[in-house]
């Protein structure tokens, strides 16, 4: 007696042009998604979409918004890839971007003299928010690798563990005439921006983009380059694949699990450093529209991959700037949610195949005779 039943299996080579095809097939159809919506509202999709880009890229300074907004969310990005392509579910970049920011402010305004230079100042800045950072994945990077606890939840949790923490200073100690923001970062901690060099070219006139971006860009390079061609990129992989596998070649996997996480935070935190102290130069309430959160889409819409998280980070950054420009005000997150939603569908898709297979199986009759 036979019957025929679907499953899913696993596909045993994904190439890279059936990866870029998947990230291209994830964004058309969030748009295609999010325009059912836009039409019930009574919008045209076209137009609305026309506009976001149109507004996020082609406006008198809309490009440098932009990339001004896909600085952290590159940084938080590339912190969730390394730690997804070990298969380590860091989704607290959020707090561990809070934390960093909280650290580099502390540097900044209150814990060094008032005398420290710039580029001194702005050093032990990033390396406090590379330290917070770290320090608050430790956490669930310790009970990981020690005690297998889910590091899902305990990194989501610490997210609001983080937000309270940074509502204690911004409302208490450190805030300015009781309202919910510290004072104002004294100039040696503001990160170099384009409008600097007003005076010498006129066209950088009012243009926000700061030196973070560089940063950005150059530590993207360093991971792509770390994850290609060094032994430690490929244990990273074989962690991934198979824990098991791992173990028998002599990676030590709970090292392997603490450290990945570690750096991750560490990245996350030296966003939070780079947002304070690049464009809003103090720390306040909300400073962050969720980054730590929008990096896990960018991080699987890039398909764990540094070059493909700057792709997506520009992508996001166009979509966080653009919506401004587009009533009702929250089309934005609508398309982030569409597009998280159809990221994973496709991640499915690109990792697994649909198969009809046939199950034989004796009948209770041939049992009955074998017996």
């Amino acid at each position: 007696m036979s019957s025929l039943r679907l499953e899913l299996r696993p596909r045993l080579h994904l190439s890279p042009g059936r990866s870029l095809v998947g990230s291209l097939a994830s964004v058309l159809a969030a748009l295609l998604v999010g325009a059912l919506p836009l039409a019930l509202a009574g919008l045209s999709p076209l137009a609305a979409y026309g506009a976001i880009f149109s507004a996020s890229l082609f406006g008198s300074h809309a490009l440098s918004d932009t990339l001004v907004k896909a600085t952290p969310l590159i940084l938080c990005g590339l912190g969730c890839a390394v730690a997804f392509r070990a298969r380590l579910w860091n989704v607290g970049a959020e707090g561990q971007l809070l934390l960093g920011a909280w650290a580099a402010t502390g540097v900044a305004s209150f814990w060094c003299p008032a005398t420290l230079g710039a580029p001194t100042r702005l050093v032990l800045m990033a390396a406090a928010g590379l330290l917070a950072g770290a320090a608050w994945a430790c956490l669930p990077a310790l009970l990981r690798a020690l005690l297998s606890v889910n590091e899902i939840i305990s990194s989501l949790m610490l997210v609001y563990v983080a937000q309270k923490l940074l509502a204690y200073f911004i409302f208490g100690p450190w805030s300015e005439g009781g309202f919910p923001l510290t004072p104002l970062f004294p100039a040696t901690a503001w990160l170099p921006r384009l409008s600097d060099l007003a005076h010498r070219f006129a066209c950088c006139s009012g243009l926000t983009l700061h030196a973070g971006l560089l940063v950005a860009l150059l530590l993207a390079l360093v991971l792509a380059l770390a994850l290609r061609r060094t032994a430690w990129g490929f244990e990273l992989r074989l962690l991934g694949d198979s824990p098991r596998a791992a173990r028998y070649a002599g990676v030590p996997v709970r090292w392997k699990i603490f450290s990945t996480l570690t750096l991750s935070g560490a990245l996350a935190g030296l966003g939070g450093m780079i947002e304070v102290s690049g464009v809003v130069h103090r720390l306040q309430d909300r400073f962050s529209p969720g980054y730590g959160f929008v990096a896990i889409a960018v991080a699987w819409l890039g398909r764990l991959s540094p070059s493909g998280v700057l792709l997506g980070s520009l992508l996001f950054g166009a979509l966080l700037v653009g919506s401004k420009e587009v009533q009702p005000g929250g089309i934005a997150l609508m398309l982030q949610g569409t597009i998280m939603l159809t990221v994973t569908a496709g991640e499915l898709w690109q990792r697994y195949e649909l198969r009809l297979t046939r199950r034989t199986g004796a009948t209770s009759l041939d049992a009955g005779k074998g017996a």
